[in-house]
């Protein structure tokens, strides 16, 4: 039987890391149809000042979203996800994923999520989550 979280304001969540590679980033990026040179060709993205390729910020996005039903399960609905992001998500380094919640009102949360590499913070933001009470099982 699952058990759903609990949603309590100031519950720190578990912190993920995410390796970041270079295949991470390229298969991201076409998978979000982001066909930009600066996430799949390492020539053409220092051409254009970058030291390497980057991470897109669908690829965030979907990380962000997923750090969050891994947390709350499968029954999770993603209602809000409103992220910004800062430092690059380049190929070799590790994305360390956060999160805090911030408000509860019945079944549904607001987590504060801050993902950051070697460099600083790559995202930062706040997901709005619904748990339907009684979990998955």
């Amino acid at each position: 039987m699952a058990v759903t979280p609990q949603l309590r304001a100031g519950t720190e969540l578990p912190p993920l890391e995410i390796p970041v590679t270079r295949t991470l980033i390229v298969a991201g990026a076409i998978a979000s149809r982001d066909y930009q040179d600066v996430h799949h060709d390492a020539e053409l993205a220092r051409r254009r000042g970058s030291p390497d390729v980057f991470m897109n910020i669908l690829t965030t996005n979907g990380l962000v979203g997923r750090y969050i039903t891994d947390h709350f399960g499968p029954t999770a609905v993603l209602r809000k996800v409103a992220i910004r992001l800062g430092a690059p998500n380049y190929p070799g380094d590790t994305m360390v994923l956060t999160g805090r919640i911030e408000e509860v009102d019945g079944d549904t949360a607001t987590v504060r999520v801050v993902g950051a590499n070697g460099i600083g913070k790559h995202v930062t933001g706040t997901v709005t989550v619904t748990v339907p009470t009684g979990g998955a099982g």
